[in-house]
C-alpha cells in the first residue's frame, strides 16, 4: 500500500483544479470529502470522483460525502432521490420494530448504490447519537431514537445495508453529541452529565456498534472527563473513552477542524487532533492553502492507524452484495409515510 498522508481534505468546487490535482498528487490524503458546492449532476460528480482518483492512484483513497438523509443530503433532487431524516424510521419502528429495521437495511443497500454510481465510496452515516430534552436541534431528527437500543437496532441496519453494498459507514459523533446544548460548528457545547450516566446512554450505541470499521469525533467537552478539551482533542477522552471503555478500534477521523468548537489555527487545531489520538484529521473548507496548511502537519499513516485504514478500505474495496432494489424501493416508501404514534 503506498503512503497516505494522515487526514481527509475537501475541494472548492464542481471540478478538480489543476492546483488542486497537483497538491493531491504531492500530499496523498487519505480522503477528499464532498460537499453540495461539489456537486451539479450526476455525470459531473463521477468526473470529479475519476479525476480525485487518478491524481491519489490508491485503491485505499475514501471518497466521502455527508448523505444521511433529511437535511443533511449533499446529493438531492432532481438528479437523487430525496431521502428521510433518522426520525422517520424511528416512526416506523414505534409502529412495527422488525419491519423498520428491516426497512433500514434496505434504503441502506439504495444509498450505497447510488454512492458507487457516482464513485463515492464512504458515507458520513449513520447518526448514533441520542437527543435528550433541551438539546440544541443541530441532532434533532437526525437521530433514530432517544434509547440506545433503538437506536443501535436501525443505525446499525444502516451500517449493515452499507456494508452490504460495498460503502464504508462511518458512524458518528463518537462519544455522542445529542446532549449538547449549542451547535458546534458555531460554538462549544458543554456537557455536564456524570460519566456514570453517560456510560448507559450517550455511549452505550457505540460501544455496541463498535464493530463499525471507521468513527467520526465529536467537539463537545464533556466536564466529568476533560473539563478544559473537546472530545475530539482530548487524550484523555480519545484514549480511556473512546479507545477504552467503549472499545473502538476503529479507523478514528475528527469532525470538520473548520468548526467554531475548536480554537487556534487550523495547523494548532490539527496538530490537536493528531495529539489526542485519532488517526485521522478532517478538514472540509476546500481552501488550498489551509490544506497545504494542514498537510505539512499531518503525519504519515502508519502502524495500527493503517492497519484502521485497511480495514475500513477493505469494505468498498469489495463487491456489492445483490440485492432487490423494488424490494428496497417499498421499503423507502413506508418509512417515509410513516407517522409518529400520537402521544
Amino acid at each position: 500500500m503506498t503512503q497516505h498522508a494522515a487526514f481527509i481534505t475537501a475541494l472548492s468546487g464542481p471540478e478538480l483544479t489543476a492546483d488542486e490535482a497537483a497538491a493531491l498528487r504531492a500530499i496523498r490524503p487519505c480522503g477528499v470529502i464532498l460537499f453540495g458546492r461539489n456537486v451539479v449532476e450526476p455525470d459531473q460528480v463521477r468526473r470529479l470522483t475519476d479525476a480525485v482518483r487518478n491524481a491519489v492512484a490508491s485503491d485505499h483513497l475514501m471518497l466521502l460525502i455527508d448523505q444521511e438523509g433529511g437535511r443533511v443530503q449533499r446529493l438531492k433532487p432532481p438528479y437523487w432521490r430525496a431521502l428521510p431524516p433518522g426520525s422517520q424510521y424511528a416512526a416506523l419502528y414505534t409502529q412495527d420494530a422488525a419491519r423498520a429495521v428491516e426497512a433500514a437495511e434496505l434504503v441502506a443497500r439504495l444509498m450505497a448504490a447510488d454512492l458507487r454510481e457516482v464513485g463515492i465510496n464512504t458515507d458520513c452515516t449513520p447518526v448514533l447519537d441520542l437527543p435528550v430534552s433541551g438539546s440544541h436541534a443541530i441532532i434533532g431528527d437526525r437521530a433514530f431514537g432517544e434509547t440506545p437500543g433503538q437506536v443501535v437496532a436501525l443505525a446499525g441496519a444502516v451500517a449493515r445495508g452499507m456494508i452490504a453494498g460495498a460503502v464504508l459507514p462511518v458512524i458518528k459523533h463518537i462519544p455522542g453529541h445529542g446532549r449538547a446544548t449549542k451547535d458546534s460548528h458555531l460554538d462549544l457545547p458543554v456537557v455536564d452529565t456524570s460519566r456514570a450516566e453517560l456510560t448507559v446512554t450517550d455511549f452505550a450505541p457505540f460501544a455496541a456498534l463498535a464493530h463499525v470499521p471507521a468513527a467520526m469525533t465529536a467537539h463537545v467537552v464533556f466536564s466529568a472527563l476533560d473539563p478544559a478539551t473537546p472530545a475530539s482533542t482530548s487524550a484523555f477522552v480519545t484514549s480511556e473513552i473512546i479507545r477504552g471503555a467503549i472499545g473502538y478500534d476503529g479507523l478514528l477521523m475528527s469532525d470538520d477542524l473548520g468548526m467554531q468548537a475548536l480554537q487556534g489555527t487550523v495547523t494548532e487545531r490539527a496538530k490537536a487532533v493528531f495529539a489526542a489520538g485519532s488517526d485521522l484529521a478532517l478538514l472540509c473548507s476546500g481552501d488550498l492553502a489551509e490544506t497545504e496548511a494542514v498537510a505539512a502537519v499531518a503525519p504519515a499513516l502508519t502502524g495500527k492507524a493503517l492497519e484502521r485504514l485497511e480495514r475500513a478500505s477493505a469494505v468498498f474495496r469489495q463487491q456489492p452484495v445483490h440485492f432487490d432494489k423494488a424490494e428496497a424501493e417499498q421499503a423507502l416508501a413506508e418509512i417515509c409515510k410513516a407517522r409518529p404514534e400520537s402521544v
